[in-house]
């Protein structure tokens, strides 16, 4: 047994990325898309179908301009998450604009749309995440969402306060970002971070503590590793999401997994829970300088990059 082999028996395995060989390669339960990715996808020639198609798929609706535009990258979108939901057993997270993260209606909206538009393609929403920045007004997306059984992953989360906010609205999943946090760290004190006490491996411990000790549903999904003792630091959280290099370097190692997270453990946790009405969210977010950062930051990125995509599709239709 290979030591992705061995992860896979205490935690469920998720692959990051919208690349098919790599899904098959891996065999992940689940998979995770968001625009960065989508970008990589569309730059490689062999992926040129999934946008001609959802070139296509867009026609009958006679749009033009931005509207075209938004139109065709939601099939974009649902093209690469139904090809991924040929591939892996479980379900597929599908991530709303960036620019939305501060629109509770837009964001709404949008992911009715994307759902919509699965439905027509015959997948059921129970496979479908819909992935939103944890954002105040994104949570609160996430509770109208989830009250219609639209299920959520919220991404971009780098505090306690995010993750209990978005348990206490009942989001399916959330996606703290390891390894983002360690950059920040890493960029902005003079300490030297090893496994032992890397603050990305913290947080979520920190996380899953206070959802197993509270009785939350909301679903731990542990992403954005830097390296594999940020991985195996985690080992027996509920879910991790991993890149391609990673998993390739799970599964050339040999060494047995041993658990790190223990639910029962947690509840006997001394801790208390968080006031996350708005005006304590904002100020808990406020008092996190790294939290707040890494949540701007990855907004822009993302942002940024869904605008590149928005431009090959633009030249594609001219």
């Amino acid at each position: 047994m290979n030591t992705l082999e061995s992860l896979k028996k205490l935690t469920t395995v998720v692959a990051d990325t919208g690349d098919f060989e790599t899904l098959a390669a891996y065999a992940p339960q689940d998979a995770t898309t968001n625009p960065s990715l989508i970008l990589k996808a569309l730059q490689k020639e062999e992926y040129a179908s999934v946008l001609d198609e959802a070139i296509e798929s867009a026609k009958g609706a006679n749009l033009t301009g931005e509207a075209q535009i938004d139109l065709v990258i939601d099939h974009l979108l649902v093209g690469f998450g139904c090809k991924i939901l040929e591939i892996v057993p479980g379900r597929v997270s599908t991530e709303v604009d960036a620019c939305l993260s501060f629109d509770i209606d837009a964001t709404v909206a949008k992911a009715r749309e994307l759902i919509a538009l699965y439905e027509a393609n015959g997948i059921s929403r129970e496979r479908i995440l819909i992935k939103m920045a944890s954002t105040w007004e994104g949570i609160r997306a996430a509770e109208i969402l989830e009250k219609e059984g639209i299920r959520c992953n919220m991404t971009l989360l780098f505090s306690l306060v995010q993750a209990a906010a978005c348990a206490e609205v009942g989001a399916q999943l959330i996606s703290p970002f390891v390894g983002r946090i360690l950059d920040w760290f890493k960029a902005n004190t003079d300490t030297e971070y090893t496994a032992d006490n890397d603050p990305g491996v913290e947080s979520v411990q920190e996380i899953y503590t206070y959802y197993k000790k509270f009785g939350y549903k909301t679903e731990v999904m542990g992403a954005s590793f830097r390296n594999i003792g940020e991985i195996l630091g985690l080992a027996g959280c509920d879910l991790l999401t991993i890149s391609p290099n990673l998993l390739e370097e799970l599964q050339g190692m040999d060494a047995e997994v041993a658990r790190k997270l223990d639910p029962e453990a947690a509840k006997d946790a001394a801790i208390e829970k968080l006031d996350v009405s708005e005006k304590a969210f904002r100020w808990q977010m406020n008092e996190d300088a790294m939290a707040t950062e890494k949540l701007s930051q990855g907004i822009r990125v993302f942002g940024q990059d869904m605008v590149k995509v928005r431009e090959i599709v633009k030249a594609k239709l001219a």
